[in-house]
């Protein structure tokens, strides 16, 4: 039928058009979860690649039993890796050489969520006697601070001085350097914090203002590191890395970030560049520890620092931080056996 020189269609017409949409549509959705599994797919490989397993967890002594949930420890270090002179002035982060602890953080998943537990580099705790790998020696168990575990023994030390401490055993292991981390918050286009008062600290290079704004890697590391403008020093500190850990967390879990190839796959990259985990972690295991922290920032979960009782110990170290032995113990021994414990954070 037509008028005007214009032909009206049938309804058997709209009827096969009609037929033929779901078709097209589920041919459309095929192809696109092909070329999203194919990408998967090669990304997994990629990353695989580049993933930096070396930390051996077996090589740890007199390891507790394995407890309930898992247990991951997350090491910030101050290895320079990867920066240039120019990077090092930048970032106000000296040119010493080697690795030193900068935070550390237990994160435990488990039928209660997830647990963030800071522990405070100042920490004074016993060091379990170690044989040290470049001198063959081994001295018996001696007091000192927390950090000096990872400087005179590396991961596998600060892990069995954490277990030997806490009763805790460590599952999974990983740690991340400063050009990691200034890369990975640079890649997410960075993080949105709120201050509640301006930061200026000359030894970090922070200088922020009071209030909501988005901190780009360079300003993100010198917030995480300063802590003498902290009332409470280095647990201060400690609140800081893990509020803004959580807020990096959801940020890169935004679905901007992960659905989208360009946007997520330097962000894997540049995390995976400086980062080091233990021989029994894989892409899978690094999920799941993302995940546990994306729920530490979406309010599921608790971020903890372990209960101290002195702020200001005198030692042969400096001053140190002694933990309330008491608290302490009964807070691990909860997380040993998967217990709920108090919110706070």
């Amino acid at each position: 039928m037509s008028s005007g020189g214009m032909t009206m269609p049938n309804s058997a017409d709209e009827a096969t058009s009609r037929r033929r949409w779901p078709r097209r549509l589920r041919r459309t959705v095929v192809v696109l979860l092909a070329v999203v599994l194919l990408g998967a797919a090669s990304t997994y490989g990629w990353a695989w690649s580049r993933l930096n397993n070396d930390v051996d967890l077996v090589k740890v002594e007199h390891r507790p039993a394995p407890g309930k949930g898992t247990n991951y420890l997350i090491v910030g270090s101050d290895s320079r890796d990867g920066l240039s002179q120019q990077d090092k002035k930048n970032l106000h982060t000296g040119s010493a050489e080697g690795r030193r602890t900068d935070s550390m953080m237990i994160l435990h998943t488990g039928a209660h969520g997830a647990t963030m537990v800071s522990l405070p580099r100042d920490s004074w705790v016993t060091l379990p006697p170690f044989t040290y790998p470049m001198t063959g020696k081994r001295p018996g168990p001696s007091k000192n601070k927390l950090n000096a575990a990872f400087s005179l023994g590396g991961p596998e030390l600060l892990v069995r001085t954490i277990e030997h401490n806490t009763g805790l055993r460590i599952d999974h292991y990983a740690e991340i350097g400063f050009a990691g981390f200034v890369n990975v918050v640079d890649s997410v286009g960075g993080v949105r914090m709120c201050l509640d008062k301006p930061v200026k600290d000359k030894k970090s290079g922070a200088d922020l203002k009071a209030g909501c704004q988005t901190l780009d890697g360079r300003q993100a590391l010198a917030f995480v590191r300063q802590r003498h403008q902290e009332a409470n020093g280095d647990l201060g500190r400690s609140q800081n890395q893990q509020k803004f850990l959580a807020a990096l967390a959801k940020r890169a879990a935004r679905p901007d970030q992960v659905f989208v190839p360009w946007k997520s796959l330097p962000t894997v990259g540049a995390g995976l560049d400086t980062l080091i985990v233990d021989k029994g972690s894989d892409l899978r295991t690094l999920m799941s520890l993302f995940k546990a922290m994306k729920q530490v920032a979406g309010g599921d979960g608790n971020r903890l620092n372990v209960p101290v009782a002195n702020r200001g110990l005198a030692t042969s170290k400096g001053d140190a931080l002694k933990w309330d032995e008491g608290r302490a113990k009964r807070l691990f021994e909860r997380l040993r056996n998967d217990q709920p414990v108090g919110r706070r954070g």
